[in-house]
């Protein structure tokens, strides 16, 4: 879940089990098809894709669907980090040009001569197609955050079947525009698609074929395509079966003719596959780095996939019980200064993680860290976290640190209070619970009980929803979904959706007016100046508890399966990979 590119990884369990590795014939040291025809790939355990159509809807943004959709039908402006920084991939665009007016208040686009898999040539009204959908639809697509797209965006007029221009509300930092407003934008067929002629009957329509997932491959709907491959087959256990399309005529052909893309109901079942040479193309946890000689004797190399994310645990700040708790500034740095990143990273991460400080990634250099955020400004000590509390207020009572004087503790926070919290951590990870054992046990130093429970994803962000505190869901008080990394941030790490009050994305309600200005201003501002102050006031005023940020994964790839980098965005990209030997 999650607004469009922005995202969750989540994705929704279903069966699959050993059945899904019967249609691959390799053996141990050798490609899944002799003759180098086609790659088996591995998708990570329980990520079922479930979702065809280019527009995210809530309920179907695992990022595996983001990736497929992409590859039958390319992006107006395609960003990803596959050259090994995040950067305009203009090869896998629809789009060659982007020129914002001197104000910034506009942008004239430049379509490529590109065609429909039926001929048909992409012009300005496939675009407006889209435009026009999502201006009747916002509510229902996953990208609306409300005052951004589409809502600034205040005209679309075609100049002639190449050209168009978007008008918005004020002017906006084209680098934030592009990469996360334009960038979701999807040119659609809509000679073939546009049958109503109403948005809304249109949207309904789309979004109703959609959910017939046995229907993808035969549905006329989605055949024509303009990406570099087409559906030949897409099981309802998630199995799906890519071949290259002959019509396509963009930048990135594909090189390999048939691509599987194989589910997976646990890790395990797919460690077995690549123990026993059906995949190609997969991945392990950092827990098994120990094993890492045994997948390169099977001529495996073992790769860390690096992500363009942040891991963290929200605080419900509208908890009836701990609320005004987690209001308290020196509150939250106490349970910062608990958090030992740096040893987490190394010993249960077996060093794939790195530690993070605030609200712009941290795995991957940018320059939108701000120099506080890179300092860590509250470094491990539960000495120094026991005397935050005592200077407020607290003393310890059997083993917990209790609030005995409440003009020190805060507002809201009554005499007696125990600083007793409890996490709803994802459930499935070996990692995640000995992260959660050792968060526990290094809290508990401190004088702050820890407990926790576990449950599936998709159950953690159900029962964690934002919520005001005389509602009966908004008994939760920390929330813990991120295995392989919280968010996921388009190119431009903006926090709107996570931090800014109303955020969509805010699951803990958290409000803070001065970094509302910020948040507007890194996406208003031409300067990297903005973001940076947002990546300092969010270091310091801690709206979350920061976590290190793994690897999105470790990947296991077939030696002379080459030809591209791992994108830091967790998409992937089947026309760029190749057999190079």
């Amino acid at each position: 879940m999650s607004p469009a590119r922005t995202r969750l990884l989540t994705g929704a369990a279903l069966g699959a089990g050993t059945l899904l590795l019967a249609g691959c014939s390799g053996t141990s040291g050798t490609s899944s098809a002799s003759s180098r025809d086609s790659i088996a790939y591995a998708l990570p355990a329980n990520f079922t894709p479930n979702w065809i159509l280019p527009i995210g809807t809530a309920a179907h943004l695992n990022t595996n669907n983001i990736s497929i959709a992409n590859t039958l039908w390319e992006p107006l402006i395609a960003y990803d980090g596959s050259t090994g920084k995040i950067a305009w991939n203009k090869k896998g665009s629809v789009a060659t040009a982007a020129d914002f007016a001197a104000d910034n208040r506009s942008v004239r686009i430049t379509l490529g001569d590109r065609h429909w898999s039926d001929g048909k040539p992409i012009t300005s009204r496939d675009v407006k197609f889209w435009f026009d959908l999502i201006k009747a639809n916002k509510s229902e697509w996953a990208g609306y955050n409300p005052g951004q797209a589409p809502d600034n965006w205040t005209s679309f007029k075609p100049v002639d079947d190449r050209h168009f221009t978007i008008t918005f509300d004020k002017a906006y930092n084209p680098q934030w525009m592009l990469a996360n407003e334009l960038s979701s934008i999807t040119p659609l067929p809509q000679h073939v698609w546009d049958k109503g002629g109403d948005p809304k009957q249109v949207w309904t329509a789309l979004n109703n074929a959609a959910k017939n997932i046995g229907d993808y491959a035969t549905n006329p709907l989605w055949k024509t395509i303009s990406g570099p491959y087409a559906v030949k087959s897409f099981s309802t256990a998630g199995k799906v079966v890519l071949t290259a399309s002959k019509k396509y005529d963009g930048g990135e052909k594909a090189n390999i003719p048939t691509v599987n893309l194989l589910p997976f109901t646990t890790a395990d079942a797919e460690k077995n596959a690549l123990r026993s040479g059906t995949v190609d193309y997969g991945y392990i946890e950092a827990g098994d780095l120990d094993q890492k000689e045994s997948f390169t004797a099977r001529g495996y190399e073992v790769k860390p996939w690096s992500g363009w994310a942040i891991t963290y645990m929200p605080y419900n700040f509208n908890n009836p019980r701990m609320g005004a708790v987690f209001k308290q500034p020196y509150a939250r740095q106490a349970v910062q200064r608990s958090i030992d990143q740096a040893g987490l990273a190394k010993v249960i991460f077996n060093g794939t993680a790195v530690p993070g400080y605030g609200p712009v990634p941290q795995g991957q250099a940018s320059d939108f860290v701000s120099p506080a955020q890179k300092s860590n400004p509250y470094p491990y000590s539960t000495g120094a976290a026991r005397t935050l509390l005592t200077e407020h207020g607290w003393s310890e009572r059997g083993g917990v640190m209790t609030c005995a004087e409440p003009a020190k503790c805060g507002a809201g926070v009554a005499k007696g209070t125990k600083f007793e919290m409890r996490v709803l951590s994802q459930s499935g990870s070996t990692v995640t619970d000995n992260m959660m054992s050792a968060i526990q046990s290094s809290l508990a130093k401190t004088g702050i009980k820890f407990s926790i429970k576990t449950a599936p994803v998709n159950s953690v962000l159900s029962q964690t929803p934002q919520c005001k505190a005389n509602q009966p869901v908004c008994s939760w008080q920390l929330s813990f979904f991120g295995t392989a990394g919280s968010w996921y941030f388009p190119a431009f790490p903006t926090g709107d959706s996570l931090f800014q009050t109303g955020g969509g994305s805010n699951f803990g309600s958290y409000s803070n007016p001065e970094v509302d200005k910020l948040i507007s201003a890194s996406t208003t501002s031409s300067s990297n100046e903005a973001i940076q102050k947002y990546s300092e006031a969010l270091a310091k005023d801690l709206p979350v508890v920061w976590l290190p940020e793994p690897v999105y994964q470790i990947s296991v790839v077939r030696k002379g399966l080459g030809g591209f980098s791992q994108d830091s965005l967790a998409d992937f990209h089947p026309a760029q990979w190749k057999w190079t030997d």
